[in-house]
């Protein structure tokens, strides 16, 4: 590095380097033009002062002066180098390794850039090349500890887990027999389970365990060592010793579920399915009795009887864990309990229980078979646990008179707001639900949680100012929103995006769908920086899993739900583009001369406020200095808030592809992703490629709604053709041709008669009506009125549990809400689709949607009529939504 200088400047270069590395970046400048007044065209400055400005925020200055420094030295390694930090920089990652191989082919035996290298070839996943430059790293230099482990890790993570083995066991021969000093060894033993982990991956299970107990003086987490030991010997199946080992952990922590589960696994007492014989439930209720004297204090050891008792036995035990649970006052008893709901006849079970102790309560004030009393709160909490039963069995009325009777015994309990709030949003009733979130966080303003579950009801009534300025009291001061975004509050970012494209507002939509993928895209990013750490604080069994987990990082939900909320936008952009500029002065030209005049009005103030929000952003962006670095603290201004540019797309089809790939790799077990690709490929015209996600969903589920409508569908496109004509046109028919039989649904039959055999299939279920409903309308359009017909003739049926009738019925709000829709989108039958409306209203009477008797917004507008007939105050409703809250707080109350 700046061997072509003088001495003088070659000293200078070094403290160029230095200060880069320090980011001592103002003092590493002044050394560069001191080299450049004198040498201007030395390569090797040019580069690092480039590379100087760029950790300075000044990229396209450090572009210009690193492509000018390799212009002038392109055999310079250093130039190269920097280059490829420079695109590193930029996550341009192909790039920056491009430069790298660039900068070894003229020193190949650089170890920083070797180092460089390895980091972006394990980002990237390019783990042929990762193993290549390890090992060519452990060439150079054999006695670095770092360069062993990172050989090892890129055969394991090139599927090569046994050379993985060979090499760490060579490491090993390098050590010294008393190695590791007391200062290595946590690091050590890491490595020796890690080491063991890859002996158990490659199913040398005897070999782990015995090389497990020989180093077991050098492992210091015992913890890790015991469930290593009986995780192996488990697999052995070493039963006896296992158990021994299961209940020696257990008494380290009696509340560890995996623990109770491997002791069962031990005794020959576990089931995957959860489903047990009465002499094996009868040997577990033995086995947790013991357990449960042993660990009194223990609440797992209690719990975990509740999931394979049955009958008698069951309430018993439910009993008993319920009764000190209620006296406690613990508000997440329902949560504990919830999964107990999806057993046959235990919420029965529960629910009687519950009842008889509020019963005792009410007439005692003690349990029953007590003679001592419960304090009063007991009441409360009894009352409580059964509202959120009744909600969760779909029985509003009962669990908001439940909750009613807490509340006047007990006014002043944050939980109770959020509880009926929870039940009147399940209800349909959303402006209602976010009243009670609203004031159960004015109860409590420094609580987060009771902030954040207000802000999800607000959004879900669709009153997103409202939600903004409540969600941005727990951020810091200054740039809120982009605080709410610098934060990762994906939760918040998808209820706003779907609240948008509810109101039809695509732009918006799109920023928060899109803003939540970047999110993805930076915990992609910030995997980087562990390449190194984990390596050097030998952290590799962890390393191991958080790369694991990265690879499958696009298929968590929040990643879905964001990547189907923007497909679904592009989607209907491309059905309903927006207006240009043109057709919408021609429509304005068709006003009449006053409302275009208020039009105009409406259109200049809007643009106003628009250009002082971006006036006063760029004031405060200006506001900020210089870092101490010489960085600039600039607050970026976002140039598009609204999403209007995302609007602009000329192919939003096109845009939909980055995400339909990603939900294809990863989420292609969920029936969403292939019903958007089969959505997005038929508006496309790719007849296969819709083919193929038809194939997908009716092997997913064939009987479901989505699937029978996109079958129906498909193949009376396909017929409806016209004759084909090309090469390539009579290849797509004859492979359609083919696999039509492969359908079992349509063999032998006209969609016409397969519709009709689905319908008899599924004539009890109103979506699947619904859906058949639609293809008899898509098929033959002459037969609207018999499809409506069909749809209007549905039953609720009252839901069967245990043989006997229940009051919960099978009609679901999301599914009316969609039947609904269909009759006003599809049929384009706007009496139909208020009848439909009147009957849900009678059947879901809180439902804001349906305007159900009890909704608050027939309050709110039965208590305007009282207040205009009184000469009081106006209560007056915008745009079908209640502007004042606190009216609807007292309603809802």
């Amino acid at each position: 590095m700046g061997a072509s200088l003088p001495p003088k400047e070659a000293n200078l270069f070094k403290l160029i380097v230095k200060s880069y590395e320090t980011k001592q970046y103002k003092k590493g400048l002044k050394a560069a033009d001191a080299i450049l007044k004198k040498f201007p065209d030395h390569g090797e400055t040019l580069s690092m002062k480039g590379l100087t400005l760029n950790c300075m925020d000044r990229k396209q200055e450090a572009y210009e002066l690193v492509r000018l420094g390799l212009k002038n030295d392109l055999k310079s390694h250093v130039c190269w180098h920097v280059y490829g930090l420079l695109y590193r920089s930029d996550r341009e990652y192909r790039e920056a390794i491009k430069c790298y191989r660039n900068a070894l082919r003229i020193d190949p035996d650089n170890i920083e850039i070797l180092r460089d290298l390895s980091l972006l070839q394990a980002q990237m996943r390019d783990l042929a090349g990762f193993v290549e430059t390890r090992q060519q790293l452990l060439t150079l230099k054999p006695n670095h500890r770092m360069n062993w482990i990172g050989f090892a890790v890129s055969h394991h993570l090139n599927s090569n887990a046994s050379k993985a083995i060979d090499i760490l066991e060579a490491y090993e021969g390098t050590l010294e027999d008393d190695y590791p000093p007391d200062s290595e060894r946590c690091e050590h033993g890491e490595m020796l389970l890690y080491k063991i982990s890859l002996l158990e991956e490659c199913g040398f299970l005897d070999k782990a365990l015995k090389e497990l107990r020989r180093k077991e003086f050098k492992i210091v987490d015992k913890l890790s060592y015991k469930e290593e030991e009986v995780s192996l010997l488990l697999k052995l199946n070493c039963l006896d010793e296992g158990e021994k080992l299961y209940r020696v952990l257990l008494t380290m922590n009696p509340d560890n579920y995996r623990y109770y589960e491997g002791l069962q696994k031990c005794v020959g007492l576990y089931s995957e399915t959860g489903q047990y014989s009465s002499d094996e439930i009868d040997k577990l209720d033995a086995l947790y009795q013991s357990l449960g004297q042993q660990y009194t204090w223990s609440s797992a050891v209690k719990r975990i009887p509740l999931d394979f008792l049955v009958a008698e036995k069951f309430r018993d035990a439910a009993d008993n864990y319920i009764r000190p649970l209620l006296t406690k006052g613990v508000p997440s008893l329902f949560s504990d309990l919830s999964p107990l709901y999806d057993h046959s006849g235990k919420a029965d079970i529960l629910e009687k229980l519950v009842l008889d102790l509020e019963e005792s309560l009410k007439k005692t004030g003690g349990y029953p078979g007590r003679s001592g009393k419960e304090p009063p709160s007991t009441l409360m909490w009894t009352l409580f646990y059964l509202a959120q039963h009744y909600d969760r069995r779909a029985r509003y009325d009962m669990g908001l008179a439940k909750i009613d009777e807490a509340m006047q015994h007990t006014p002043t309990v944050i939980d109770l707001y959020s509880v009926k709030s929870k039940i009147l949003k399940h209800a349909g009733d959303f402006a209602a639900a976010a009243a009670l979130a609203d004031e159960a966080r004015c109860m409590d303003l420094a609580d987060r949680y009771v902030n954040s579950q207000c802000v999800k009801r607000m959004l879900q009534a669709d009153q997103v100012p409202l939600a903004e300025k409540t969600a941005v009291l727990f951020t810091k001061d200054g740039d809120q929103h982009n605080n709410l975004h610098d934060m990762q509050c994906m939760w918040y970012e998808l209820a706003s995006g779907d609240s948008y494209f509810r109101q039809g507002d695509l732009g918006r939509a799109l920023k928060k769908f899109l803003a939540v993928e970047k999110h993805y895209a930076d915990i992609t990013e910030d995997q980087f920086d562990f390449h190194s750490y984990c390596l050097r604080k030998m952290t590799l069994r962890a390393y191991i899993e958080m790369l694991r987990f990265q690879d499958r990082l696009h298929a968590h939900a929040y990643f879905r739900k964001a990547a189907t909320g923007a497909i679904r936008c592009y989607i209907k952009l491309y059905d309903s583009p927006p207006k240009s500029s043109t057709e919408e002065d021609d429509e304005l030209a068709k006003l009449p001369a006053s409302q275009k005049k208020k039009m105009r009005q409406k259109q200049r103030k809007a643009e106003a406020r628009a250009k002082k929000e971006a006036e006063v952003k760029n004031e405060e962006a200006n506001v900020s200095g210089v870092s101490k670095y010489g960085k600039r603290n600039v607050k970026t201004v976002d140039p598009d808030p609204n999403g209007e540019k995302l609007l602009q797309t000329e192919d939003p089809l096109m845009e939909t592809g980055k995400y339909l790939k990603l939900l294809q790799k990863h989420s292609s077990d969920y029936l969403e992703t292939h019903l958007l690709s089969f959505e997005v490929n038929m508006r496309k015209q790719k007849i296969l490629l819709a083919l193929q996600a038809l194939k997908h969903l009716v092997q997913l589920d064939a009987e479901n709604p989505d699937s029978h409508r996109c079958l129906i569908r498909f193949f009376h496109k396909v017929a409806s053709r016209s004759t084909p004509t090309t090469d390539a046109e009579k290849l797509v028919f004859g492979v359609l041709e083919a696999e039509r039989p492969t359908f079992s649904q349509l063999h032998g039959k006209s969609l016409m008669e397969a519709n009709a055999v689905f319908l008899e299939q599924h004539k009890d279920s109103l979506m699947h009506r619904a859906a058949a409903a639609e293809m008899i309308y898509c098929l033959e359009p002459n037969k609207k009125a018999e499809a409506i017909k069909l749809i209007e003739e549905s039953l609720n049926n009252a839901v069967s549990s245990n043989g006997l009738r229940r009051s919960v019925k099978e009609w679901k709000l999301k599914d009316c809400v969609a039947v609904h829709k269909i009759l006003v989108a599809t049929f384009d039958d706007r009496d139909a689709a208020l009848r439909w409306k009147n009957r849900c209203a009678e059947e879901f009477p809180y439902s804001t949607y349906f305007e159900g008797r009890v909704c608050s917004a027939n309050k709110a507008s039965k208590q305007a009529h009282e207040n205009a007939e009184n000469g009081g105050i106006d209560f007056l409703p915008s745009n079908g939504k209640v502007e004042k809250i606190e009216a609807i707080k007292n309603l809802a109350i």
